[in-house]
């Protein structure tokens, strides 16, 4: 029988760090994402993300939370990607950090973003989980630039971005469902780059690679 990862290549990348397995969700995977996003994310009514997904009721919150991941897949190829990878802590999958791209070829630029349920906060998982796909980003496809941003009251993100050499690249302000918020945005390059004193491992990458036309 032909393996999943012959079919969806994606499926075969993983990163380890010195806490953490980071590789992609699968269908099996979503019930315990959805566990671990119900169990809480953030402060109630302080949403740090785009829209509140995260407070949606739990009925609602696995269709969507699957809808998503499903997308993402679907949509998934070599101009534009985002590669959803759940997180392993101790066997346990505690959050989500996503790295994608559009135009990779020309632009050699990812962007990053992410959550952690909020028993895994306050433990450095969230600089270790970035530092990873960063790792990846740099050393092994070839970017030049990431990028990440953060609402400007969201000190946990940016204090992340801070301790991994990002640099402040402007400021915008958007709606975000019925709040108005101002948005930091961060860069990071290969120069800038904070690197961890950890080396970051990784399996499935030349697939991985080859399907999103990285050579």
């Amino acid at each position: 029988m032909t393996a999943i990862t012959h079919l969806w290549p994606l499926d075969g990348l993983v990163l380890k760090t010195p806490r953490l397995e980071l590789r992609t969700v699968t269908d099996q995977d979503l019930p315990a994402l959805v566990d671990a996003a119900a169990g809480g994310i953030h402060e109630p009514g302080r949403n740090p993300f785009s829209t509140a997904w995260a407070e949606a009721p739990r009925a609602e919150l696995g269709p969507r939370m699957a809808q998503w991941h499903w997308r993402n897949r679907a949509e998934c190829g070599p101009e534009s990607w985002t590669i959803l990878l759940g997180i392993w802590r101790e066997g346990a999958l505690v959050g989500c950090q996503d790295v994608g791209a559009k135009k990779f070829a020309a632009l050699k630029t990812v962007s990053t973003g992410s959550w952690l349920q909020r028993s895994a906060h306050g433990i450095g998982l969230g600089k270790e989980m970035r530092a990873a796909v960063v790792l990846w980003a740099f050393d092994w496809l070839g970017a030049e630039v990431a990028e990440s941003e953060a609402a400007a009251w969201n000190e946990s993100s940016l204090g992340v971005s801070r301790s991994l050499g990002y640099e402040p690249n402007g400021v915008h302000r958007t709606q975000w469902g019925t709040e108005v918020e101002t948005v930091q945005q961060v860069r990071l390059t290969p120069e800038s780059f904070k690197r961890p004193d950890w080396e970051l491992q990784v399996a499935g990458h030349n697939a991985a690679a080859e399907f999103l036309a990285i050579s």
